[in-house]
């Protein structure tokens, strides 16, 4: 089934109608070649709802929908997770947002570690989120997300430490850290509705500065295992064991 986001405003539950305008309208027109009496899901990226709806009539410019019923169980994880990824070399980064909106993080933001490659200016960083933004957008839509997460401005180390710090749950890879028993104590300390804050270094991995940094700040450095993972492997790791231990049963 084909999903769709839409402003809260589109979606009129007393009169269970469901408005689509902009860019979709091509798509479910001419593209996906959706007609009347199809079903699709609409979602406001805010209520964490997903609608029902059974497409109607149409034109150029909107698309109108009979609402169904109201799935409000959702599909999001009882948590908020938000993924501080240090810029990688290359279109990496839009591998790593497609795959971390799939995994349920609720915001992305890239972080300008010490020893990042990739260095952007204003305009270079304006495309680069606007890039990014739809990417996550065609995520969530692929995925059936309730929302769509946001990838935020880009951020100095030292600022993302302070805003990494505020969340309940807070770690950090990296190689040098203790055993394998402390990432899962740490793991099963996080409950259903705790904000939880990963820190991702970049190719060379973060500075031993930075790390102590993040300690500083309360950041709790984890190991992900043996073996040394890519910067965008270790994101995909950590998200991963997180969707496991906060999925509901």
């Amino acid at each position: 089934m084909y999903h769709f986001f839409v402003e809260p405003s589109q979606i009129d539950v007393e009169n269970r109608r469901v408005i689509i305008t902009g860019n979709d309208v091509n798509h479910i027109v001419n593209v996906l070649r959706i007609g009347p009496g199809e079903e699709i899901a609409v979602s406001n990226g805010v209520d964490g709802k997903e609608y029902r709806c059974e497409v109607g009539s149409f034109d150029r410019e909107r698309v109108e929908c009979v609402l169904r019923f109201i799935k409000e169980d959702g599909v999001e994880l009882p948590g908020k997770l938000r993924l501080f990824q240090a810029l990688p070399k290359a279109d990496k980064m839009e591998l790593i947002i497609q795959k971390a909106v799939e995994l349920g993080v609720h915001e992305i933001i890239p972080v300008a570690a010490g020893r990042c490659v990739v260095k952007l200016d204003a305009k270079k960083e304006a495309a680069k989120l606007a890039r990014w933004n739809a990417i996550a957008e065609a995520a969530a839509k692929q995925s059936r997300r309730a929302i769509v997460p946001k990838v935020g401005a880009v951020m100095r180390f030292a600022d993302a430490v302070k805003e990494a710090a505020k969340a309940d749950v807070k770690m950090i890879p990296y190689e040098l850290a203790a055993d394998m028993a402390c990432t899962r104590e740490l793991m099963g300390s996080i409950r259903a509705g705790a904000e939880v804050s990963v820190m991702i270094g970049p190719e060379g991995g973060f500075e031993e500065e930075e790390i102590a940094q993040a300690k500083a700040a309360g950041i709790v450095p984890i190991t992900l295992g043996r073996r040394i993972l890519r910067t965008e492997t270790a994101g995909f790791t950590v998200l991963a064991w997180l969707m496991y231990h906060l999925e509901p049963v």
